[in-house]
C-alpha cells in the first residue's frame, strides 16, 4: 500500500474502533469513556527517538528495538518503519465531574483510568492485529509484556516508552509545566500508539518547543495547574515526579481499588479546570 492508503486505513481504523467499539464505555455509567480521537503519525527514523534515549537512558526504546522484540528473528531499518499515535480526549460529563473535585478524582474519572485504558489497550492490539492481517509487521509498545519502568539518572522513575514522547514526535501537541499533554483537543486525554514496517510521510510539528503550547512557558502567564494540585507536586519549577507518584500510590490508588476492586493510579486533578482542559490555549 501507499503511503497515503496507509495514512487513510489508520486514521479510519481508530475513529471507527472509538466510535463503535462496545468496549469504549465506562462501566456503570453506560457511557462513551473517549471522544472523538485525534491521530498522527511519526517516522522510526525521527532524530527525537534517539534523543529520547539519550536523555532518558539507554532502557528508553527505539522503534527498531520495539519491532525486533516482536520479531526476534529479524532485523528492522528505522527509516522503515512508522508509528501511528492516537488521543482519546475525556468528555464532557467526566469533565464535569472532574471539575468539581479538588482532593480525589471523580468516579467518572477513575471508571475512564481503569475501563477507558482497558479500551485503549483494546485499541492498540485492534490497530496492530489489522496491520498484520494486510501483510505489515506491527507491534504495539505498551502492551508488550516487556514494557515497564526503570529509574532514570535524569528523569527519576521512568517507562521504556512513552506515549506522550511518542505523540510530541508525531506532531500532536507539547508538555506542559505539570508534565501533562496539551494537544488541540487539551490535556484531559490519553494516548496510544503503534509501530508498523511501512512508510507513512510524517506529520509536521508545527511548534519551536517541547513547551510551546502550555501558557506558563509560551507568555509567563496562568499556572492554574499548580493550585489543582492536592500535595502541591506543580510549583513554578515544574512537577515534582516523587511527590507525585507517591500522592498516587499512597492515596488515589487505594481509593481507586475501593471504589472498583481494582488498583489503578488516577489523580488527573491538574488536567481540569484550567485553560488547557480541552483546547491548546496557543492556538489562533
Amino acid at each position: 500500500m501507499e503511503s497515503a492508503e496507509l495514512r487513510a486505513l489508520a486514521e479510519n481504523s481508530v475513529r471507527d474502533i472509538v466510535a463503535t467499539s462496545p468496549l469504549n464505555n465506562l462501566k456503570g455509567f453506560d457511557e462513551k469513556a473517549w471522544n472523538t480521537p485525534l491521530v498522527g503519525f511519526a517516522a522510526g527514523s525521527d532524530p527525537l527517538f534517539a534523543s529520547y534515549k539519550e536523555l532518558i537512558g539507554e532502557f528508553y526504546w527505539s522503534p527498531a528495538e520495539v519491532m525486533q522484540l516482536a520479531y526476534p528473528d529479524e532485523n528492522f531499518a528505522a527509516e522503515d518503519l512508522s508509528i501511528i499515535c492516537w488521543v482519546l480526549p475525556q468528555t464532557a460529563s467526566t469533565l464535569a465531574d472532574q471539575r468539581r473535585e479538588d482532593r480525589l478524582p471523580a468516579s467518572r474519572w477513575v471508571h475512564s483510568r481503569h475501563y477507558g485504558e482497558k479500551f485503549n489497550e483494546h485499541l492498540r492490539a485492534r490497530l496492530r492485529d489489522l496491520f498484520i492481517t494486510a501483510g505489515i509487521k506491527a507491534a504495539a509498545p505498551v502492551i508488550r509484556p516487556e514494557f515497564g519502568y526503570c529509574q532514570s539518572p535524569t528523569c527519576g522513575l521512568a517507562s521504556n516508552w512513552s506515549e506522550r514522547h511518542t505523540a510530541f514526535v508525531a506532531g500532536l501537541g507539547t508538555f506542559g509545566l505539570s508534565d501533562g499533554f496539551i494537544t488541540e483537543r487539551g490535556k484531559a486525554v490519553r494516548i496510544g500508539s503503534v509501530v508498523i514496517n511501512a512508510r507513512i510521510t510524517p506529520d509536521i510539528r508545527r511548534f519551536n518547543t517541547h513547551t510551546a503550547n502550555c501558557l506558563w512557558y509560551a507568555k509567563g502567564t496562568c499556572g492554574a495547574c499548580i493550585k489543582r494540585c492536592p500535595v502541591d507536586a506543580i510549583s513554578p519549577a515544574g512537577h515534582d515526579k516523587k511527590a507525585c507518584f507517591e500522592y498516587i500510590r499512597g492515596v488515589t490508588a487505594p481509593y481507586s481499588e475501593q471504589l472498583l476492586g481494582a488498583w489503578e493510579t488516577p489523580c488527573g486533578l491538574c488536567q481540569v479546570k484550567i485553560p488547557c482542559e480541552c483546547r491548546n490555549p496557543m492556538s489562533a
